[in-house]
């Protein structure tokens, strides 16, 4: 029985070593068949990475009192709402849409110190999804203004289906500059901005803004 076991095991090591040679000759043959068309999406896969990645630099604004986008992306939302950790209540809220061909990098929209910094964990639904935020992850930095001072402007950063790490480049009490970067979100997602109530939209539906450089609202 032992002679038996030992034929039957080197014979089942002699077949499985002639299929993987099989395998090996035949797949080989597809794979560098496959040879050009694999180093081309690898090279549109390069591309699109750098293009993905891509951080210019903005052209801030001057001006006092002015709030600008703190996304590149569509305003697909603006209305009134309830932001109760850092606004305190009633605000105004400006939404961007972020697809994957924006930029991803965001950039403060007001001068001012962050006073409040909160990650929130959750799930990752599409970020065309307005209401997305109430269920997914994401980061809410709030920023007291020094012009005009002590107004609040709160940035909120919302993951996506794709996008699923939000990366803060800003702590609480750091110092920001209006037009001054704060984050990345890798891939598609959106922002949301939260405004007193007494500031005055700049922006309306649709239109496509760019961080750090669009007025999305003033205070007059």
């Amino acid at each position: 029985m032992a002679a038996l076991r030992l034929i039957a095991w080197s014979g089942a090591a002699v077949v499985a070593l002639l299929a993987v040679a099989w395998l090996g000759k035949y797949l080989g043959a597809i794979v560098l068949g496959l040879s050009g068309a694999l180093i081309c999406l690898w090279a549109l896969f390069t591309v699109f990475t750098f293009y993905f990645f891509r951080d210019p630099d903005a052209q801030t604004p001057d001006g006092k009192n002015l709030v600008v986008a703190p996304g590149h992306g569509t305003v697909d939302v603006i209305d009134t709402t309830t932001e109760p950790d850092f606004m305190g209540g009633e605000c105004q809220r400006v939404s961007i849409f972020l697809s994957v061909f924006d930029v991803h990098v965001q950039n403060s929209p007001v001068t001012g110190r962050v006073a409040y910094f909160k990650h929130k964990s959750g799930q990752y639904l599409n970020a065309m999804r307005t209401d997305c935020a109430d269920f997914n992850e994401n980061v809410l930095i709030g920023i007291e203004a020094i012009e005009p001072r002590g107004e609040k402007i709160g940035v909120r950063l919302i993951a996506g289906l794709i996008a699923r790490r939000i990366v803060p480049w800003v702590a609480e009490n750091d110092p920001v500059r209006r037009g001054e970067r704060i984050s990345l979100i890798q891939f598609g997602s959106r922002a949301h901005i939260y405004l007193p109530r007494q500031a005055v939209v700049k922006v309306k539906l649709g239109d496509k803004v760019v961080g750090g450089e669009t007025i999305l609202a003033a205070f007059e």
